[in-house]
This record gives C-alpha cells, sequence and structure tokens, in this order.
C-alpha cells in the first residue's frame, strides 16, 4: 500500500516480524490464520512512539493493521504510555461517535517484539501533514477547519463517566500537572552530559507558573476528555469527502483543562515557518493561505460545536502553555536523537533549536495583553451559545412546525378514540390507530426525537446503522431521530406533552426512552442487539422495575428486591409496583432493581438486570389507577417475581453497578417529564383562554371578570418560570452532563410539576364541572402532573439535593 508517510523500517526498530504474526493469529479474532505472510513498513511522520503498516497476505488478498508500539531503550518516566492509548481507543470506539481506529489487542509481552504495543485498524484516507493544505482549493481548506474544530468538539463533549472512563485522570489543577510534568521532562533533558537548559526556557517556566487561570482548580465546562495532541496531521481524513474518519497518536490524552487541546490546535497561527527550525506540520509558511479561517473564525467554529465560552481572557496563557509543552517535547526529542534512539529521524538533529525557537514565540504571546479580541458579536461571553438564547434553532424551527401541525391533524382529533378505547373492555389491547399513527410519524421524520446526537452516534455504531439501511427495503432514516441535543429537544417535547397520548406515537414517552439510554449507554452488544433495535423500532415496548410497595423507595438504598448469582443464571425475587409499561401486550423485558451484595458499600449493594416479561416466575398482581385513571393499555403493574432465572448475560453493566445506571437514566428523563408539564400547562392555558371566551356569565364573557384576568396573567408568568427553568436544565446538561446539571434538574423537578397542577387547576376552574369530567383532557392531564411531584424522586428528595448544593458553595 503506497504512501508517502511509509518507508522502511530502520535497524533500531526492527522486530521479529513471524513472531508478532504467530501472536497476532492466536488472539486477534478473524486474524488471517497460517499460512498467512507479514510485511512491516515504519510510518515515518511524528516523532512519538514508533509506528508501523503490517500488510497480512492470504489465499491471494490482502489485509492491513497498524502496530504501535514503545520506543527501544530507556524512556522518560510517565512517557510512550502506549496502554492508556489503547484503553481511551477502545472506549471511545465503543460508546461515542469520536471517530477513531478499531482496537484488536494490547500486548504487554516484552518478549513479543521486546516492547509493549497494541494492534489497531488501519484506516484509509488522506494525512494533510500541511496545515497549509497547500494541495486543496481554498474552499476545500475552510471545510478542513471546519470538521477539524467539530472534531475536536466530538472529543471535548464525550462523557467520560458513562464510556467508562472516569478514573483516566483527575479533572483539576490540570494546567498546573501539566507545567510541573513538562517543566520536569525538560529539566531531565538537560544538565550534566546533556543540553545545557535555556534561561528562557526557566524564565517561560516562572511565568507560566505564576499565571495558571483561577478555573484550572474549579472542574466545569471546560474540563473532561483530553487529547494532548490534537492538529490536523494526527486526522485521518476520508479519502475522497472532507470528513475525518479517525483520531490518531493518542499517547497524551488523560482528563482536565480541555482548553489546552483548543489552544495546541491553533499552535499553526502563531508558529511561521520561514522562522521555525522545526517540522512543517506545525506551522503557516508565511501566515494562513486563502481558505485556511482566521484563527477566530476556527475558535468561533469550535465554541457553537462545544458550547463553551469564548476564551479570550485566559488565551495567552493556554498558548502559552501549549508552545511550552511542545517546546519541552522538542527537547526530549533531541535527546533521543543523541542517544540514537528518535522514532522518526528525520528532522530531530533540528529539535533542540525547534524548543528555542518555540520558547521564544512562548514568551513573546505572555508579554502581548491578550492574544484574542472579544467575542464575536454572535457568541455570548457568559455560555458560548448563541445569541438566540434558548430559543430554537432554525432545524428545530421546521421540526415543531411539522409536529404543530401532526398535533392538530392526527392527535388532537384522535383523543376522543385513544379515551373511549381506554375505558372500553378492550382498554388492554393497542388501538389500531396508534400503529397507524407511528408509521405516519416515522415517514415525517419526526420518530425517536428524543435520541441525544450523542446517543444517535452511539446507536449508529452498536447497531450499524447503515446496514440496516442497506439491507432494508423500507428506508429507516427516521430510526435515530434528528440527532438533537437536550435544549433542542425541549421545545419539540413541550409540544408532544400537550397530549397524554402523543409522545407515545413518536416513541418519546417513558419508560421505554429511559430504557433504550441505559442499552445505549451501559448494554452489551448482545443485549443491544436483543432489545434495543426492537425498542427503537417501536415493535416492542419496555417496563422499568424500581418502586417496592413495602419501602420508601425514594431512597433507593431501601430497596429489598434480590438478584442473586447462581452459576450461570441470576435468581431474582421481590415485589415491585408502579413499573409503568408492564401491563402492555406489547412489553417484552423490564429492567429490574435489586440488591445483589449485601456486603458492599451501600450504594454498590445494587444491580440492575433485564428480566422477559413471559419468564417463570414473572407474575403480574394487578393494574393499579392514578386517580383513577388506570392509563390503559400501558398501564402501572405491581408485579411478584418468584425465583426468575435469568441468564448472567443480562446483567447490566456489571454487579454493583445500579446506582450509576440509575443517575445516567434519571438525569434526562426526569428532564422530559419536566418539558411535557410545560406542554401541558400550555395547553390547560389555551382551553382556559377558549373556554373564556366562549362562556358568558352574568352578562358577559368570563374572559372578561376581573378575577379571571387575574388569574391568566398569573398563569402565564407561572409557566414561563418554569420553561426557563427547564430550558436552563436542558442547557445545563448538554454542557455539563448529569452530575453538574444536577442542581437544575432539580428546580426544574421542582417547579414544573407545582406550575402544571397550578395551571391546570385554574383551567379546570374555569370550565366548571366540564373540567373534571373525561369530555376535556384537563382532568387527566392534572391526575398526571400530580403523580410526577412523587415519580422520579418526590419534590423533598430534590429540595435536599438543591440544599446540599447551597451549603457546599458556603464551604468554598
Amino acid at each position: 500500500m503506497a504512501t508517502p508517510l511509509l518507508g522502511q523500517v530502520p535497524p533500531s526498530h526492527r522486530f521479529d516480524a513471524q513472531a508478532l504474526l504467530s501472536y497476532l493469529q492466536s488472539v486477534v479474532p478473524g486474524f488471517p490464520p497460517p499460512p498467512a505472510t507479514i510485511q512491516v513498513s515504519q510510518f515515518g511522520h511524528g516523532q512519538s512512539n514508533p509506528t508501523f503498516l503490517l500488510e497480512i497476505g492470504h489465499d491471494g488478498k490482502r489485509s492491513y493493521y497498524v502496530l504501535r508500539k514503545k520506543p527501544p531503550g530507556k524512556l522518560l518516566q510517565s512517557a510512550h504510555a502506549i496502554e492508556r492509548e489503547y484503553q481511551v481507543l477502545a472506549a471511545l470506539d465503543a460508546k461515542t461517535d469520536v471517530p477513531v481506529p478499531k482496537v484488536y489487542c494490547m500486548c504487554n509481552d516484552e518478549s513479543i517484539i521486546g516492547t509493549p504495543f497494541y494492534v489497531m485498524e488501519y484506516m484509509q484516507g488522506r494525512i494533510f501533514t500541511d496545515p497549509g493544505l497547500s494541495d486543496l482549493s481554498p474552499e476545500d481548506r475552510s471545510a478542513v477547519y471546519r470538521a477539524t474544530a467539530k472534531t475536536l468538539a466530538s472529543i471535548h463533549t464525550a462523557d467520560v463517566d458513562a464510556i467508562g472512563l472516569s478514573k483516566y485522570g483527575r479533572r483539576e489543577n490540570y494546567c498546573q500537572r501539566q507545567v510541573d510534568r513538562w517543566a520536569k521532562q525538560y529539566l531531565a533533558s538537560t544538565g550534566e552530559g546533556k543540553p545545557d537548559p535555556d534561561p528562557a526556557m526557566l524564565r517561560l517556566i516562572s511565568w507560566l507558573k505564576n499565571h495558571i487561570p483561577e478555573e484550572d482548580s474549579k472542574p466545569g465546562s471546560r474540563t473532561g476528555l483530553v487529547h494532548g495532541d490534537f492538529r490536523i496531521d494526527n486526522l485521518v481524513f476520508h479519502p475522497t469527502e472532507i470528513r475525518v474518519i479517525a483520531v490518531l497518536d493518542w499517547e497524551l490524552s488523560t482528563l482536565g483543562n480541555q482548553m489546552s487541546d483548543v489552544a495546541y490546535s491553533c499552535m499553526p497561527y502563531y508558529i511561521n515557518n520561514r522562522e521555525s527550525p522545526g517540522p512543517a506540520f506545525y506551522g503557516f509558511d508565511g501566515g494562513a493561505p486563502a481558505g485556511v479561517p482566521p484563527q477566530e473564525a476556527y475558535l468561533t467554529d469550535y465554541c457553537v460545536a462545544a458550547k463553551v465560552p469564548w476564551p479570550a481572557e485566559t488565551w495567552n496563557f493556554y498558548v502559552g502553555l501549549s508552545l511550552f509543552r511542545l517546546a519541552a517535547i522538542s527537547a526530549g526529542v533531541y535527546l533521543r536523537y543523541l542517544q540514537g534512539n528518535a522514532s522518526g529521524g528525520k528532522g530531530s538533529d533540528l529539535a533542540g533549536e525547534f524548543a528555542l525557537y518555540l520558547t521564544k514565540t512562548a514568551l513573546k504571546v505572555a508579554e502581548e495583553k491578550s492574544a484574542l479580541p472579544p467575542a464575536p458579536l454572535h457568541l455570548s461571553d457568559a455560555s458560548g451559545m448563541d445569541l438566540r438564547g434558548f430559543a430554537p434553532s432554525p432545524t428545530v424551527e421546521r421540526l415543531m412546525k411539522k409536529l404543530v401541525r401532526f398535533m392538530e391533524v392526527y392527535i388532537y382529533p384522535n383523543e376522543a378514540k385513544f379515551n373511549s378505547h381506554a375505558f372500553s373492555d378492550q382498554r388492554w389491547t393497542v388501538h389500531p390507530l396508534e400503529a397507524e399513527l407511528q408509521n405516519k410519524a416515522k415517514a415525517e421524520g419526526l420518530w425517536n426525537l428524543w435520541i441525544p446526537a450523542d446517543s444517535a452516534a452511539l446507536a449508529s455504531k452498536v447497531l450499524a446503522v447503515e446496514e440496516i439501511k442497506s439491507q432494508s427495503a423500507n428506508n429507516k432514516d427516521w430510526l435515530l431521530g434528528a440527532s438533537l441535543s437536550n435544549l433542542e429537544y425541549a421545545h419539540l417535547c413541550e409540544i408532544m406533552g400537550r397530549s397524554m397520548f402523543a409522545p407515545q406515537v413518536f416513541n418519546c414517552s417513558a419508560p421505554d426512552t429511559g430504557n433504550m439510554e441505559v442499552l445505549l449507554r451501559y448494554g452489551s452488544p448482545q443485549q443491544q442487539r436483543k432489545w434495543l433495535k426492537p425498542l427503537l423500532e417501536g415493535t416492542i415496548r419496555s417496563g422499568f422495575a424500581m418502586t417496592e410497595p413495602d419501602v420508601a423507595s425514594s431512597d433507593a438504598t431501601n430497596i429489598s428486591s434480590s438478584i442473586i448469582r447462581e452459576g450461570s443464571t441470576y435468581v431474582v425475587n421481590g415485589r415491585k409496583w408502579w413499573t409503568s409499561g408492564a401491563m402492555d401486550p406489547r412489553c417484552k423485558v423490564l429492567i429490574v432493581m435489586g440488591k445483589s451484595d449485601l456486603n458492599a458499600a451501600l450504594h454498590k449493594q445494587q444491580s440492575m438486570i433485564l428480566v422477559e416479561m413471559d419468564a417463570p416466575g414473572v407474575r403480574i398482581v394487578r393494574p393499579l389507577t392514578v386517580f383513577g385513571y388506570d392509563d390503559a393499555p400501558h398501564g402501572h403493574a405491581e408485579i411478584v417475581f418468584e425465583n426468575v432465572r435469568v441468564p448472567a448475560d443480562n446483567l447490566l453493566l456489571g454487579e454493583g453497578c445500579g446506582f450509576e445506571i440509575a443517575q445516567g437514566r434519571l438525569g434526562p428523563g426526569r428532564l422530559h417529564h419536566c418539558m411535557r408539564l410545560v406542554g401541558a400547562a400550555e395547553r390547560g392555558i389555551d382551553l382556559m383562554r377558549n373556554r373564556a371566551l366562549e362562556r358568558v356569565a352574568f352578562k358577559k364573557p368570563l374572559a372578561y371578570h376581573g378575577a379571571f384576568t387575574s388569574l391568566l396573567a398569573e398563569c402565564r408568568l407561572k409557566i414561563e418560570q418554569a420553561k426557563l427553568l427547564v430550558l436552563n436544565a436542558a442547557n445545563q446538561l448538554d454542557l455539563h452532563g448529569n452530575v453538574t446539571a444536577r442542581g437544575a434538574i432539580a428546580m426544574a423537578k421542582v417547579a414544573a410539576p407545582r406550575m402544571a397542577l397550578k395551571v391546570l387547576d385554574a383551567a379546570i376552574q374555569t370550565h366548571g364541572a366540564a373540567g373534571v369530567s373525561s369530555d376535556f383532557a384537563l382532568a387527566h392531564l392534572w391526575a398526571s402532573a400530580r403523580t410526577l411531584r412523587i415519580a422520579d424522586g418526590p419534590d423533598e428528595v430534590h429540595l435536599q439535593t438543591l440544599a446540599k448544593l447551597e451549603l457546599k458553595r458556603a464551604r468554598l
């Protein structure tokens, strides 16, 4: 496979290729078996861990793999940690939309090829080693930089807690540790028997230590996964499209302050190749060529995609840190060159001069008043979001119009039919009209709108959606929704909340949305194939069994149901109630929470497991009613589990992970309820206005009685207040994830049902006797809203969370 980046393996990096071939045949599934042949060449780009292309021949066919290993010889402490590269690649490939190659194996046995190594997928594409992109048109240059900014944002918005990287590094004091680490490694590259330390570098180290941003010690919107060496030449682009298909070289990745990544990706704007003795891939030749966006435009694309604030106040530091770190690395490369261990060889002799140039450049940036202008007009300094604030984007506005029309044409006119069916002898069957409307929703692209953008990308991977599309006679573009943020979905969810029957028509109803989220983020590939795909398609439904009648379930540590391992199965025993969805004839699986180890720490005793509805020992005791409504055919069941044997493969994530899964599930789920409650209140105030204008009492319409006008104004005030809380919580969830947003979610969870009850009560009062009947939607909406002061955590629990956060602020 010809590529200008490949060459012969130098003597210092050669290894036993046949030993490697035998090892890979024994450990990598699907690897070409004997008598396969192997040919090894080395990528010459970069000066880090040696990287090789493995060309495997078998039966006249060729397959390609990439091997990455530690360099030979004595290494600086903590450098070249390829084990961490393997860990982060495996996590990102499995559970995010970050484009990375698939990894096949990690080998720490130095007897195979002399050093630890890992093997990954070979990504056939283009690598641009010139940041000026001289071979591209100006239009393509612009597109490459936009794709680069969005790819970096995708890394920074990855939920490290959800993908198993929560312990990949310390998030706070990242810049402090970076300055200390690279200062130490720089000093280790100088001194007795080595090059002398540069006085300017010592001055730069002192400046950096004295200018570390205050935000570095407070994890927040800028903290998360850090690539550590993010630049264009570490990206693989599609062979013909301007699209990133792989991010390479994760050696320096960790958790920490992500703005350091952003500044490092901007190095070409500060390094002038006409003055620099370093590699051309670090800078522009006298300035950015036509088409390459100015730094401010590139940063704007990143800030919008990552939803973070404009970094003007601290930009000098981050650029200085990036140049300093690169200088320290270059000094290490130069030392390895002197010792004969540089991985690439070419240009290593100039690395010492390059370190001096970088240091001089960093000090110049440090002395500037501000390396960045104020935020562009279309960015907000406070949030990094578009000045439209919480208003819907043009894409969401189009979806809102379609959704409103769908509700007006298909949902509201059929509510009476659904309601009559729910009170008939056939109420535990599905009304045939529901399937018909679901097909219309799919056709109009209004299906699975709840799926966040990161989850949609994740689902594409785990379900091979492109393959599903190509093999199906029916186009399934509808399967993964519109890839919206939580904030964007809030506007649509509100519209659905105006009818009790709407969410299920769009496959956006609880508990299925929460259960699908659980399977997406925590399910095994086997569990996803069996349950997630039919749930996404709407061919089955599910239930969530957590609440118990005999304990105060608002404290989930009280849950007494048991999930005990016996050989290759788990045995489930217990009694659950308010298992919504279990009465539905389409319900095929339950997610059950119970205790698996009474001797573990309090919040590690619980596990979650998938239990099939028809498993022996699962017995529905009765349907429960909510203020007289049994919500057929969906229903809320009381269920007994008597020695239910479940395959061990049905356990979610692992024993003791029940609370972790519950928190990941309940954050977005709680907020969906709040979004729908705003819609319920909007429906109430609409009906209230219309009724008051139509009805005459004491010789004038109700709308013109003073008592009504005050009541109407108060209702609007309450709706707007609650809506802003809900939108803010959705925005916080998008920016920071469940943990940081828990206070905003708790406020919305308390305020939204209280508000909805007040507004719906006022609407009922305006309707008089008709308001409490089933002739209008108000009574059913009110009953549902009242339960949500209890469901997913009662008000008292959320108020306690808010109080704890307030007290914590007092101690800071």
